[in-house]
């Protein structure tokens, strides 16, 4: 069964949501940059709230390893999503600090870009346009990718089935494609989340 992410919560009301919908995973964005990105005190409130078995992900870009391997390390994170300039040099950094799952997030611009991912030593890699901008990339660059990814980028309740029979991915990542106005739509929310599982 095809996994769920809903990334980008910032609100009580949006951990509430994910704890009806249940999806395996829910991300805090720790990118000073994004207009998502949330404070550690302010993901550990949202942490506290967040229902046993959906697993917190943390959102970083080209953050100190010693930083992201904290909050692994404290509990407050389950994975850690690298969607900076992070390379190999930088997970074997980090893989020194703490055994918790890494992804790692690759542009995908042509063919190549995925095949570069597949080469990674992240646990999962993720394919996406950019860097959360919701736009998607052509998905027929991902087509052939044989370990199990995470596929971001432009996802909505409109195309979430239409990426699941074209490509088959481990899990759907979505974010702006489940707001409104900037904000998490519940309404739109569990429109992903059943049009997901309707298919899988």
């Amino acid at each position: 069964m095809t996994k769920i992410k809903l990334c980008g919560l910032t609100r009580i009301e949006d951990v509430l949501t994910a704890n009806e919908l249940m999806p395996e995973y829910i991300g805090f964005v720790f990118a000073p940059k994004s207009r998502r990105a949330v404070t550690r005190e302010m993901a550990e409130a949202l942490r506290a709230r967040l229902a046993l078995g959906i697993l917190a992900v943390g959102v970083f870009t080209d953050s100190p390893p010693e930083t992201v391997a904290g909050m692994l390390e404290s509990g407050l994170l389950d994975v850690a999503q690298l969607h900076g300039h992070e390379d190999e040099q930088y997970i074997a950094r980090l893989r020194k600090l703490t055994d918790k799952p890494l992804i790692r997030a690759f542009r995908v611009a042509c063919r190549s870009d995925a095949q570069e991912a597949e080469k990674s030593s992240a646990d999962f890699v993720l394919l996406d346009a950019g860097a959360g901008e919701g736009r998607t990339f052509a998905w027929e660059h991902a087509e052939g990718v044989q370990r199990p990814y995470f596929l971001a980028g432009g996802l909505t309740p409109e195309n979430a089935v239409s990426a699941l029979e074209r490509l088959r991915p481990y899990a759907l990542d979505v974010s702006s494609g489940i707001e409104t106005g900037g904000r998490k739509d519940p309404i739109k929310m569990r429109a992903f989340v059943n049009a997901v599982r309707r298919r899988t």
